[in-house]
């Protein structure tokens, strides 16, 4: 019979960006947090603490909008409080109104301009805008400041791999490593990245040890898979297949690639097997190899 002869399904896309930052301290109704220089402003402060920290309250129960209503009350009472910008621009960021938490980033660093996390999430927002040299000014910004800022180095490898930059995201990711030992994610798109630049071995490597802290993330064991059909280890690329169906068993991709793999060890029985469990997922290549092959 003859090998099909196909590319591999795409990895894994890189894994999304995690919610931004969020500031819960700061401001608070102790007596201490108030400097009393005139009944009016004494008045002001209290007012301004009351409507911030029921915004956080708001926040904290998911209710966003109610979040920045209260927010936009604080900031009328006190238009020079950077953590209320701050906070409303996260409120914002979570109803996908992007441009919105940059305007209020971009304030809170106006007022602030050393507000490492303000930054942060400046990045993440234009990360999600696509405007990845943007992201990546503002995550550079981040480091500049806070130069243990693991998640700023991750999300600038993330933003680097988009642009084609393999080698500086690995190196971003390899940063993020340094800081944190156990930070799977990192080891996961590190390895990405060097498949991209068809180091298929230390991208094994990399899976690997995103396996040894997640033993079960059916993710690792695809992308490892992937590389080691690419070394074309057929046998040790099932295994890894095996693994991650036997993890997730509703990913199609997973049954194609581990039948790409069987047919090319010339296990066509189980290869048909496998492009029928992928047919039943949707997948239009399994349906017609199934076809021409089974």
């Amino acid at each position: 019979m003859k090998k099909i002869n196909v590319f591999l399904a795409t990895f894994i896309a890189l894994m999304p960006l995690g919610r931004p930052l969020f500031l819960i301290t700061g401001a608070s109704l102790t007596a201490s947090a108030v400097v009393l220089t005139s009944p009016d402003k004494a008045y002001a402060d209290r007012d301004f603490y009351f409507f911030y920290n029921r915004a956080v309250t708001k926040y904290n129960l998911e209710d966003y909008s109610g979040a920045i209503s209260d927010y936009n009350r604080a900031i009328k009472i006190n238009p020079k409080d950077a953590d209320a910008y701050y906070n409303r621009g996260s409120a914002k960021y979570n109803l996908e109104d992007y441009s919105g938490s940059i305007s209020d980033y971009s304030k809170a660093i106006e007022i602030n301009t050393k507000y490492a996390d303000a930054y942060y999430n400046r990045g993440l927002s234009q990360y999600k805008l696509e405007d990845y040299l943007g992201s990546i000014s503002d995550f550079s910004k981040a480091i500049e400041i806070n130069t243990k800022y693991a998640d700023a180095y991750y999300n600038r490898g993330l933003a680097k791999s988009f642009l084609e930059d393999y080698e500086g995201a690995i190196s971003d990711y390899s940063k993020a490593i340094e800081i944190n030992p156990n930070d799977e994610m990192s080891y996961i798109n590190r390895g990405i990245s060097k498949d991209s630049l068809e180091d298929y071995s230390g991208a094994i490597s990399d899976y690997s040890k995103a396996i040894d802290i997640n033993p079960n993330d059916d993710i690792s064991y695809y992308n490892r898979g992937i590389s080691k059909d690419n070394l074309e280890d057929y046998e040790g690329a099932i295994s890894d297949y095996s693994k991650a169906i036997e993890i997730n068993p509703n990913d199609g991709d997973y049954f194609l690639n581990r039948g790409i793999a069987r047919e090319l060890v010339t296990d066509l029985n189980g290869a048909c097997s496998d492009w029928r469990s992928a047919e039943s997922f949707g997948n239009a290549d399994a349906a017609i190899w199934v076809r021409n092959q089974c």
